[in-house]
């Protein structure tokens, strides 16, 4: 499984060039902002109303606690719905165009187009965390926050993105229709989610493959090496079966 870094970079830009080119884009985009936030005024807006009785309580939560740490935690679920869509054409379009045969027949290894293509979407998924994440910061302008619980919640959403691009390019590689691989990979981690909800006699088992449950923990503020260990397995296992079916062809 050789690849060339330089190689792998210039397919993750070549991604990054298509996504920004694409009409599509900035209006997801400019949806995802706006419907943010809404959200994030909203919850502000809830917190500033209930702030003279928390005044009250011997340890009042922050609005870190209150207003960041929920919103991260709507935004991992916008990601949830938002990422099979931009993974659905990263294999299976070139695919139906006929230009994944023009790839593998170049100098280019399976390993560099697979981790070309990962790259170049999480990349992108990144700024979008991260333009989110600033929204949320602003908080700081007004109020103390818990830095620590904002930045475990930036790491956790990147992990999960990783994951969830890593789980729907591989179903990308299965099919040669983008929207099949778009609707088996919602569902796919719909499942993966609705598992964390499972009842508490029977869901330790559920939890241990449910990329949600082991976000949960970062966007409670709590750093385990456990959940860390599971976003990485989840997307390398994810990324070596996409390898492995391109190789097969």
């Amino acid at each position: 499984m050789s690849s060339s870094p330089n190689m792998i970079f210039v397919i993750a830009n070549k991604e990054l060039r298509s996504l920004f080119a694409m009409p599509s884009t900035w209006l997801i985009l400019a949806a995802l902002q706006f419907i943010f936030a809404l959200l994030f005024l909203s919850r502000l807006n809830a917190y500033l109303q209930v702030q003279a009785q928390l005044t009250q309580l011997a340890n009042p939560p922050g609005a870190t606690l209150i207003v960041a740490a929920p919103m991260f935690e709507a935004l991992a679920l916008i990601l949830l719905m938002l990422i099979p869509i931009f993974t659905m054409r990263l294999i299976a379009e070139e695919r139906r165009n006929k230009t994944l045969i023009l790839l593998k027949s170049a100098p280019i290894s399976s390993t560099e187009i697979v981790l070309g293509k990962f790259l170049g979407l999480f990349i992108f998924l990144s700024l979008i965390i991260i333009t989110c994440s600033l929204m949320i910061m602003t908080l700081a302008l007004g109020t103390p926050v818990d830095y620590g619980l904002l930045l475990l919640n930036v790491l956790g959403l990147l992990l999960l993105a990783a994951s969830y691009t890593a789980l729907g390019l591989y179903f990308s590689a299965l099919t040669i229709q983008p929207a099949v691989a778009a609707i088996s990979t919602i569902a796919v981690l719909f499942g993966l989610s609705l598992l964390a909800g499972i009842s508490p006699d029977s869901s330790i088992a559920f939890d241990a493959i449910s990329p949600t449950h082991h976000f949960r923990s970062f966007n409670n503020g709590l750093f385990n090496s456990t959940d860390l260990i599971f976003f990485l397995l989840f997307s390398i296992t994810f990324i070596l079966l996409t390898w492995h079916k391109l190789k097969n062809e």
